[in-house]
């Protein structure tokens, strides 16, 4: 395997595979609105409440049927076509997101239908992401899927840059009803992606979805201890270094400016995405992906403990409002959630990689229906932790205490998996 030694992103995946690069682009454009839906029905809900809990309870209703499309859709991925599914997908999201609009356009939302809709978003956003992340292998050799990976962290922070911050501009300026359309019509090109791509039934022996493929897929995972290490290591950060459910009563408690503030503080964990990905020659050359994965989740623990550091001293401060806002402090914040932004995607650039390189083509499709599960699974269950947990403390103490939390726990599993520490991926070993 050969791993590109220049400083600045390998563009090679794009030219060798028009398939890939028309995928990127749909995927990327569809990303940024539905993270415009995302924040939208935070701002939402946080409207129609006024409650932190009650926003963080929407990544926990999405919890269960997320969980459930994640195992079944992989399944699905595993014994049929995987363009029709991820398709199929695709559709559902785009009706679903099409009423949460035509509710809104209306005036007959309400909490209900927000927690609704978003559950059933959540459910085929994990099918379709972990049918078109088992799809990217077929479409990109071996050698280079871990540029593919770093090309995937810039459009997944471009999405989170910009949808953010565009859903809390629109939402202060235009209302609710025009972003939910805004991503309505952006999703129509994931569409031309998907449909241009060749028919893509897995290789190898296939298992008809039921529980025979559930427990096939369980019995490779207990052997695959390198991935189900990736999969601890990423729960653990994501668990207790999740803060993005205390964004909207920040900007309006403690930092001030409102939905700006809001849209702006998630768009910093993207600005540090982009920026690793932009300059990844170096970290595509880098084989030791098991000690590169534990070290990122500890940096990425150290920048959440700097965010809540920064809230701390909002304290001694004069009350922030969304008039005046201490823009010092959300500077600040800003710049320990973009450090954070880069950790992370160092550890899902070499996670990925391994994913793809190490599963078996037969059972991509389950183990990333897991995958989806545990990297979209463990913001929720942070989304309960920091919201529950600044209900009865404040807001700056989640963040801290789970940034310390993410180190020690990193450290620990590290310690335990020698196997893990040495992973090389010029002999991928699941």
């Amino acid at each position: 395997m050969q791993f590109t030694r220049g400083l600045l992103i390998d563009l090679s995946p794009l030219k060798i595979s028009p398939a890939f690069a028309r995928l990127w682009v749909g995927s990327a454009l569809a990303g940024i609105g539905g993270q415009l839906t995302v924040v939208t029905v935070m701002l939402h809900v946080f409207e129609l409440t006024d409650s932190t809990f009650a926003v963080s309870m929407i990544a926990v209703a999405g919890l269960i049927p997320m969980i459930l499309a994640g195992l079944y859709g992989g399944m699905l991925a595993d014994a049929f076509d995987r363009r029709r599914l991820a398709l199929l997908a695709a559709t559902v999201a785009f009706v679903a997101t099409a009423l949460l609009a035509a509710l809104t356009w209306m005036h007959l939302e309400n909490i209900w239908w927000l927690y609704g809709l978003s559950m059933i978003i959540a459910a085929t956003n994990s099918v379709g992401v972990a049918t078109r992340t088992a799809i990217v292998p077929r479409l990109i050799p071996l050698e280079h899927l871990t540029a593919a990976s770093a090309l995937n962290g810039v459009a997944f922070g471009m999405t989170v840059m910009v949808g953010p911050a565009v859903a809390g501009m629109l939402v202060a300026l235009t209302g609710f009803g025009w972003t939910y359309t805004i991503d309505i019509i952006l999703m129509l090109s994931l569409f031309l992606g998907l449909w241009t791509l060749p028919a893509l039934r897995p290789e190898g022996t296939i298992v008809r979805p039921g529980l025979a493929s559930l427990v096939d897929g369980w019995h490779f995972l207990r052997r695959a201890g390198n991935i189900r290490m990736q999969y601890l290591m990423d729960i653990t950060a994501m668990t207790f270094g999740q803060p993005l459910t205390l964004f909207p009563a920040l900007g309006t408690v403690l930092l001030g400016g409102g939905a700006f503030t809001t849209g702006i503080l998630t768009a910093a964990v993207a600005v540090g995405t982009v920026a690793s990905s932009l300059f990844s020659g170096r970290l595509v050359h880098y084989r030791w992906h098991g000690l590169g994965i534990s070290r990122a989740v500890q940096a990425y623990g150290l920048t959440i403990a700097l965010f809540g550091a920064v809230l701390v001293i909002g304290l001694f401060l004069p009350p922030a409002s969304e008039r005046t806002p201490h823009i010092a402090l959300i500077v600040a914040a800003c710049v320990a959630l973009a450090l954070s932004g880069a950790a992370d995607n160092i550890s899902s650039i070499y996670r990925n990689t391994m994913m793809q390189a190490a599963v078996p083509d037969t059972m991509r499709g389950r183990l990333q229906g897991i995958f989806v599960i545990v990297v979209a699974g463990g913001p929720r269950v942070g989304a309960l932790y920091a919201g529950a947990l600044a209900t009865v403390t404040s807001l700056w103490f989640p963040p801290l205490l789970g940034g310390f939390l993410v180190i020690g726990i990193a450290a620990m599993l590290a310690r335990l998996s020698p196997r893990f520490r040495t992973y090389d991926a010029l002999s991928p070993e699941a």
